[in-house]
C-alpha cells in the first residue's frame, strides 16, 4: 500500500467513563410523557416500548462490551479535501479477495456492516463455500459518528464520492466495488461515475427503478395499478426528509440533550424502515440498535448527520422525492430487484446485470441478514468479475 500508509493516524474508540455514567444518569432522570390515544404505533413510538428498551440500555447493554467488538475491527482517521475521515480497514486472508467499499446510511453508522464484515473478508470461516472475498473498507459518512461533519453547506453526494475514491487510492486500491444501502445506496454508484477506471461493479441493497410521479404517463395498466399500490404503502410514516430539511438544527437540541429522546427518534425510524416487522428489534439485534444509538450520543452526531437532506440530495428536479438513479459506467446489481415495471425503470439508466427475487429482509438487511447480503453481494461481484476476465 506504499507509502500512503503514513497519512493514516490508527484509531481506537475509547469513550470516556465519565460520558457512560452521564448516559445512565440522563436515562434514570427520563421526564416520561403520557401514552397518547391510539393503538401499538400508530401515534409514534409506545412509551412502554420505549420505556424497557432505555431501561436496557441504561442497565443491562454493556457499551464496553460493544466498543471492543468494534476495535477487533481495524480503524484509520485521514484527512482528505480539509475532513478528517474514520474508517475500518479489514482484510480478507484469501488472496484473491477484491476490495470492497461499504456506505452506510442514515440514521446509521459503521455499526450497520458489523455482522456483515465477517462474511465477507472470511465465507470459509462463517460456513460459505470460499468463493468471491472482499478486503473490506468501512468509512463513516462526514457528519457521522467519528468523521469530521462538513463545516459549510453544499456538500454533496459527488464530493462524498470523490472523497470515497481518493481513500481507496491512499489505500493502494485500483480495482475495487462500491456497495450500499439507503444513503449507501446513492454513494455507491456516485463513485463509479467520478471514477469508473477503478470500480468495477456497484451493489446496492435496493431502489434503482422505483417510480416517481414523472414516469406515471408512460406506465401501462397494469403499471398503474402497481404505481397506486406503492403509493399506499409509502404515505405512511414521518417524512425525516421534509422535517430534516426544515429545521434540522431545532431537533437537534432534544436529540443531543435527551438520549430517550434520540431513541425514540431512531425507534421510530428503524421501525419504519423494518416494515415487515412489529418492532425493530424483531429482526435486529437489540444490542446493534442500541450500539448504533450509542454512537450517535457519544459523538453528538444526530444534528450533524441530517446533512444529506438539507442539502437535499434525495431531492428530483420537481421537488419531490427522488430513488437512486444510478450510472452506466460500470455494472449494477442490486440485492431485492423487484417488478418488470421497476426493472424496466432500472434498465434506463443502469447496466444491470443482478436483479435476484426472493432475498429476505426490510431495508437495512445488512444488519437483518448479513449472511444472504454477503452471499448476494459475493454472486454479484463473481459475475462481475467473470465478465470482466473475458
Amino acid at each position: 500500500m506504499g507509502s500512503s500508509v503514513a497519512r493514516m493516524t490508527p484509531f481506537r474508540i475509547d469513550i470516556p467513563q465519565a460520558d457512560l455514567d452521564d448516559l445512565r444518569d440522563r436515562l434514570a432522570r427520563t421526564r416520561w410523557p403520557r401514552q397518547t390515544p391510539g393503538d401499538g404505533w400508530s401515534r409514534g413510538v409506545p412509551v412502554d416500548y420505549l420505556r424497557e428498551l432505555a431501561e436496557h440500555w441504561a442497565t443491562g447493554y454493556d457499551w464496553r462490551v460493544h466498543e471492543a467488538r468494534l476495535n477487533e475491527f481495524p480503524q484509520f482517521i485521514t484527512e482528505i479535501d480539509g475532513l478528517d475521515v474514520h474508517f475500518l480497514h479489514v482484510r480478507s486472508p484469501e488472496p484473491d479477495a477484491l476490495p470492497l467499499l461499504l456506505t452506510h446510511g442514515w440514521p446509521n453508522s459503521v455499526v450497520e456492516f458489523t455482522e456483515l464484515i465477517g462474511p465477507l473478508t472470511d465465507p470459509r470461516a462463517h460456513g460459505a463455500e470460499t468463493g468471491q472475498a472482499f478486503h473490506v473498507v468501512v468509512p463513516s459518512v462526514p457528519g457521522y459518528g467519528f468523521s469530521q461533519a462538513p463545516p459549510q453547506t453544499g456538500f454533496t453526494v459527488g464530493r462524498l464520492a470523490r472523497t470515497w475514491a481518493e481513500l481507496m487510492a491512499r489505500l493502494g486500491y485500483d480495482r475495487y466495488g462500491t456497495q450500499g444501502g439507503d444513503l449507501g445506496a446513492y454513494v455507491a454508484p456516485a463513485v463509479a461515475e467520478v471514477a469508473p477506471e477503478h470500480v468495477v461493479g456497484v451493489h446496492i441493497d435496493g431502489g434503482f427503478g422505483f417510480p416517481t410521479a414523472a414516469d406515471v404517463p408512460g406506465m401501462s395498466e397494469a403499471e398503474r395499478a402497481e404505481w397506486d399500490l406503492m403509493q399506499q404503502w409509502m404515505s405512511g410514516g414521518v417524512d425525516h426528509h421534509a422535517l430534516l430539511r426544515a429545521a434540522p438544527q431545532t431537533f437537534a437540541y432534544a436529540w443531543n440533550d435527551s438520549p430517550a429522546g434520540l431513541l425514540a427518534w431512531l425507534m421510530q425510524k428503524f421501525k419504519e424502515f423494518a416494515f415487515m416487522a412489529d418492532t425493530p428489534d424483531h429482526v435486529i439485534d437489540r444490542d446493534q440498535l442500541l450500539t448504533n444509538a450509542s454512537v450517535y450520543w457519544f459523538t453528538g452526531t444526530s444534528g450533524s448527520s441530517s446533512w444529506p437532506m438539507y442539502d437535499r440530495l434525495t431531492l428530483a428536479d420537481d421537488g419531490g422525492f427522488a430513488w437512486p438513479k444510478g450510472q452506466r459506467r460500470v455494472p449494477s446489481g442490486v440485492y431485492g430487484g423487484g417488478s418488470a415495471l421497476m426493472r424496466r425503470l432500472a434498465e434506463r439508466d443502469n447496466t444491470i446485470a443482478h436483479w435476484p427475487e426472493g432475498n429476505p429482509g426490510n431495508h437495512f438487511v445488512a444488519m437483518e441478514q448479513p449472511s444472504a447480503h454477503a452471499a448476494d453481494i459475493r454472486a454479484f461481484f463473481t459475475k462481475v468479475r467473470a465478465r470482466s476476465d473475458r
